[in-house]
């Protein structure tokens, strides 16, 4: 039993470090709520819980990698890995609709992504340039949407009206 102790106590040596991590993936939480909960308001599909999950696999492999001594250089890489994982995980959200000339999901991909992004911010210690992203994203996601829906009702401009 003494064994099964050590090794699960072993990566946290005090209460500071614990509450460091703690505090990391409680604000990636509160950036996936956040721009998922915009998201189910707006009645899409990827919604909160998709967003919260992202955002918590994004900051605790950050954590995990920065905790375990990776070098800068090896989180640069693990970076580049997440953002580019999203970036498919996000294209799987786009659906293009050939009879009606119209692609949906663009802005969802988006915030999956930008989701992400900021995750990796609050996980690599980053919280204010966390939390400013996410308040960037639910300004442009609330403001720009009433500038847009006005525009998404009209044709395409490569077809003709009826």
């Amino acid at each position: 039993m003494s064994t099964v102790m050590t090794e699960l106590t072993r990566s946290i040596p005090d209460l500071t470090h614990l509450v460091r991590i703690l505090g990391r993936l409680t604000v990636a939480l509160i950036i996936g709520a956040g721009i998922g909960l915009q998201r189910h308001v707006a009645h899409k599909a990827a919604g909160v819980r998709t967003h919260m999950l992202v955002a918590l696999g994004t900051a605790l492999v950050l954590v995990a990698a920065s905790d375990a001594g990776l070098a800068n250089t090896d989180l640069s890489r693990i970076v580049q890995g997440i953002i580019t994982g999203i970036g498919f995980l996000g294209g799987g959200a786009i659906l293009k609709l050939t009879s009606e000339h119209e692609i949906r999901g663009l802005t969802t991909a988006a915030g999956i992504w930008l989701t992400a992004g900021a995750s990796a911010a609050a996980g690599l210690g980053q919280i204010a340039a966390a939390l400013i992203g996410l308040i960037f994203a639910l300004l442009v996601l609330a403001a720009m949407g009433k500038i847009d829906e006005p525009t998404s009702k009209r044709p395409p401009a490569d077809t003709p009206e009826k």
